[in-house]
């Protein structure tokens, strides 16, 4: 089963990278709105190593037809609701299946 992943929002805290974060660039490319398609759980060419490391188990998952996670909390059970790692610009991706 394919499913979609879809940039919903991004956040910065500036605050945050002031204090601790060692300027960089390009620290992320994805935009709100972006979707990606996974077949068969497999990674997305052009989608962040770094968000698909925290959404990976999720879109097997739901590649297999699973879902239901946390027990209702998707108001989809077939959908989740994942940020990336970067504690600094966090990205949030909608996980959803497609037929």
């Amino acid at each position: 089963m394919d499913v979609r992943i879809t940039v919903i929002r991004r956040t910065i805290y500036k605050d945050l990278m002031e204090l601790y974060e060692n300027p960089i660039e390009h620290a992320c490319e994805m935009h709100i709105g972006q979707v990606f398609i996974s077949h068969d759980g497999a990674k997305p060419e052009g989608l962040c190593g770094s968000a698909w490391g925290s959404m990976r188990e999720f879109v097997e998952e739901l590649a297999r037809g699973g879902g239901d996670f946390y027990d209702g909390w998707m108001k989809n059970p077939h959908s989740a609701m994942i940020s990336c790692n970067d504690g600094f610009r966090p990205v949030s991706y909608l996980l959803e299946t497609v037929e």
